[in-house]
């Protein structure tokens, strides 16, 4: 299975250098990256080419202009350029454990889509990771993270299982299977046929919106929470928009209502020139 890995970014380039990292270290070998870039300045650019030589994976950089929140546009554009039948979607400020794209390709189903687990980290720790921390598989060690700064939580002892234990709790868990932006998977072919991303949908439950399109598809989630993990690194968020937020609400009580499965506003305004 050759696998595209869809990573969201936009002016952060610090954190997408250690995300990056992390996926140098896969033991999953058969993949790319593409990075779906909602119009970050040079700094990323420069990153990305500065890096391209040094991750050992093929990197491809899907850049628009930045004219405000256009993060579904530009996943659409990256489905559209993504080589691989099966695509697995982060974000530039997580930080994958070693297996989570084995989990991903192992876990893959037809009819099926993946949502995976994260654990979100405090600022200082967020800072403290360095790219030795993260290449020995440190970053994503709960005894490591728990002496540099990570409180106890349920959601951080994910991190110390694995194995049967982690594979029954996502059995067991009573947690929807919704499609997550920081953790998500799911077949090329479904996402297409659903016409991707909502372009209408600012920031807030753009993500959840897909995976309830799929839904209604018939493309079904699958829970791989305490199985694929992620470690979140904090930020400030200043896209916040209380007016986008009911628009979206709206949006997706329309989707539940009708069962709607395509986007109105989707991929299908980029196919001119791309792979379908």
């Amino acid at each position: 299975m050759h696998i595209s890995v869809v990573i969201t970014t936009y002016n952060q380039p610090e954190w997408l250098e250690k995300v990056l990292w992390g996926f140098s270290v896969q033991e999953w070998r058969d993949f790319e990256i593409v990075i779906a870039d909602d119009g970050s300045g040079p700094a990323t650019r420069e990153l990305l080419d500065a890096l391209r030589p040094r991750l050992g994976v093929a990197l491809r950089h899907v850049w628009h202009e930045d004219t405000g929140f256009r993060k579904c546009e530009i996943l659409n554009k990256a489905i559209l350029a993504a080589e691989g039948d099966y695509l697995v979607f982060t974000d530039g400020d997580c930080i994958p454990r070693r297996d989570f794209l084995t989990v991903h390709a192992e876990q893959a189903e037809v009819g099926r889509f993946l949502s995976g687990g994260y654990l979100k980290l405090p600022l200082a720790t967020s800072r403290r990771i360095g790219r030795e921390d993260i290449l020995a598989g440190r970053a994503t060690d709960y005894r490591w993270l728990r002496a540099n700064g990570v409180p106890f939580s349920r959601r951080s002892v994910r991190l110390a299982l694995g194995g049967r234990v982690a594979r029954l709790l996502d059995r067991l868990t009573p947690t929807r299977a919704s499609w997550n932006g920081h953790n998500a998977s799911a077949w090329r072919s479904d996402l297409v046929a659903v016409n991707g991303f909502e372009e209408r949908m600012g920031y807030g439950g753009l993500d959840r919106e897909l995976g309830e399109r799929l839904e209604n598809a018939g493309i079904r989630g699958k829970q791989i929470r305490h199985r694929a993990l992620v470690v979140h690194l904090e930020h400030g968020r200043g896209y916040r928009n209380e007016a986008v937020l009911r628009a979206n609400r709206e949006i997706r009580r329309e989707v539940a209502e009708t069962g709607r499965t395509r986007a109105v506003v989707g991929l299908d305004r980029h196919l001119s020139g791309s792979r379908a």
